[in-house]
């Protein structure tokens, strides 16, 4: 290991990363949901394929679930079987957007009876949360409308911010409500919840177990992420990340895949801002669909992709970098941080996992497990499980 490297190489222990499970289920485009051999049949089987990724790289602790895709009979007995297998259940995620009834919308419709429906399915979350251990309870609404004049805007957040208000006092004193935000889709004239600042006008206004969720891929070409991160962190606001990709809208690749440069900025600001320190209270959780690629070797390669750029972020020369900014020399700034991005922390990362008793190559360890064939050829029959 490298004298640069051990300076940060305790600061990569306490790191933890969230995976879906439904990264481990079918999904598609929104044409076809495609199937792959070795999908689970079961929320048993997601959270099994779940700890391979924390067994291999040591990075995926908890697995976040979603309700009601992922209902069972008994939670108690799911989150035995969970810690089992060496992991948790983390976040819960609701779901307003797949019920007939909410094709209007759901917190924020005109009928109360609907927004009742919708506001019930959060506290049903809420007491799925108290049997797991789970913290945090993630709202993401699919809510707005598609034509000029087709609803009351402000008429939609009156509603939309009483229906949270209802849900945040349901809710545990250890437990908090993220509410995440989307620009556009499937609603396209306007959107609810579309940017950070609406997110952070209904959270502020519920009180402080209320944050906002960050989703890398919800935002316009062109915005300049890493300053929303600053600035949420800035604000006390920022309480979760659901980390993938995109090379247009909200694409759910593989996290770095489009522009690695930009997770960078992004957890650079995050360290800046104290989100990765022990008591920094930010969840780090992937948000990705595997459409054409193998579900676990996927999974893998992101939280890997999200080490390394901590990594690289951890490895800015603050100190210069501020002396640099405060004489205003405008290329040694850049350079200084240019540096940390270009240095390739893999054999580092790998003499850091042995270590730890980890492989030094996750993605070639868990290659030659043979646990990939081994569920292909196990889980024959049975409905695979989706997102539809």
């Amino acid at each position: 290991m490298t004298n640069f490297f051990a300076d940060i190489a305790a600061h990569l222990d306490r790191q933890a990363i969230e995976v879906p499970s439904w990264a481990y289920g079918n999904s598609g485009t929104r044409f076809k949901v495609f199937g792959s051999p070795g999908t689970p049949r079961s929320v048993e089987e997601k959270i099994a394929d779940a700890a391979q990724v924390h067994r291999f790289t040591g990075l995926a602790p908890l697995v976040s679930l979603h309700v009601p895709w992922d209902l069972v009979d008994d939670w108690t007995a799911l989150r035995a079987h969970a810690e089992g297998l060496g992991v948790g259940l983390g976040t819960i995620n609701s779901n307003t957007f797949q019920d007939d009834d909410y094709k209007f919308g759901a917190l924020t419709h005109t009928d109360a009876r609907i927004r009742q429906k919708a506001i019930d399915h959060h506290f049903e979350c809420i007491d799925v949360m108290h049997l797991t251990g789970s913290k945090d309870l993630k709202i993401w609404l699919a809510e707005g409308t598609n034509y000029p004049g087709q609803g009351d805007i402000r008429g939609r957040q009156d509603r939309l911010a009483d229906s949270l208000a209802t849900i945040y006092d349901r809710l545990g004193a250890e437990q908090r409500l993220v509410l995440e935000y989307k620009f556009f889709e499937p609603a396209f004239y306007h959107t609810d919840v579309p940017d950070w600042g609406t997110s952070y006008a209904h959270v502020s206004a519920l009180g402080e177990r209320a944050l906002v969720c960050l989703d890398t891929g919800h935002h316009a070409p062109g915005t300049n992420v890493e300053f929303i991160v600053a600035q949420l962190l800035r604000l006390g606001k920022l309480g979760s990340f659901d980390f993938n990709s995109r090379f247009y809208a909200d694409d759910d690749l593989m996290v770095g895949a489009a522009d690695p440069f930009q997770l960078f900025r992004i957890l650079f600001e995050v360290i800046r801002g104290g989100g990765y320190d022990e008591d920094g209270g930010v969840a780090f959780m992937l948000d990705q669909c595997h459409n054409i690629e193998k579900k676990v070797p996927g999974q893998i390669r992101s939280v890997l992709n999200v080490q390394e750029m901590t990594a690289r972020a951890l490895l800015v020369d603050t100190d210069a970098l501020g002396r640099a900014q405060e004489d205003g020399d405008v290329l040694l700034a850049n350079e200084i941080f240019m540096d940390a991005y270009q240095r390739d922390v893999r054999p580092d990362l790998a003499a850091w996992r042995e270590e730890r008793g980890l492989p030094a190559d996750p993605m070639r360890a868990y290659l030659a497990s043979g646990y990939q064939e081994q569920i292909e050829a196990d889980r024959v029959g049975g409905t695979q499980m989706s997102w539809t």
